[in-house]
């Protein structure tokens, strides 16, 4: 079960396990984060279809703000076949311009160092609040056990 938001309308502190029924509920509250939610459920389904078994939520998305201005996320390598993987899901050229078109978001492999001018892997680099460099939550889907 996700937490509540903090009063900063954040995630606490951590990663927290979610099934795609509750970040449906929980961060689909208007039409436009329906739309970012579809497409980062075809991200989803295109990940798992290569074989990983783990995704992470970050950005904007997952806080208050009622228009996010697309979605964030990480995904496991550990499994996944890259000749199955969609080429787009490894485009990050012009700000990853081909995969915020075709699944309204950016995803980055979670191991790899995230180009922040530090040495943080992205699941690391997503757990600090990029302004205040505060801990911050993010949410994990585990897609071997859901079905979304």
């Amino acid at each position: 079960m996700l937490p509540a938001l903090t009063d900063e309308g954040l995630l606490p502190a951590g990663i927290h396990e979610a099934e795609w029924s509750e970040i449906w509920v929980a961060f689909g509250t208007t039409p436009y984060r329906k739309k970012l939610l579809r497409g980062f459920l075809r991200a989803v389904e295109a990940l798992k279809a290569a074989g990983c078994r783990r995704v992470y939520l970050d950005g904007s998305f997952v806080t208050a703000k009622e228009t996010p201005g697309d979605f964030d996320a990480c995904w496991d390598p550990d499994g996944v076949e890259f000749l199955l993987l969609d080429p787009i899901l490894l485009t990050f050229d012009h700000g990853r311009l081909a995969q915020k078109v075709k699944y309204g978001g950016e995803l980055f492999p979670a191991s790899t160092v995230a180009d922040h001018g530090s040495m943080s892997t992205f699941i690391e680099f997503f757990q600090i609040h990029k302004e205040t460099g505060a801990p911050k939550g993010i949410i994990a889907m585990d897609l071997e056990r859901d079905q979304p």
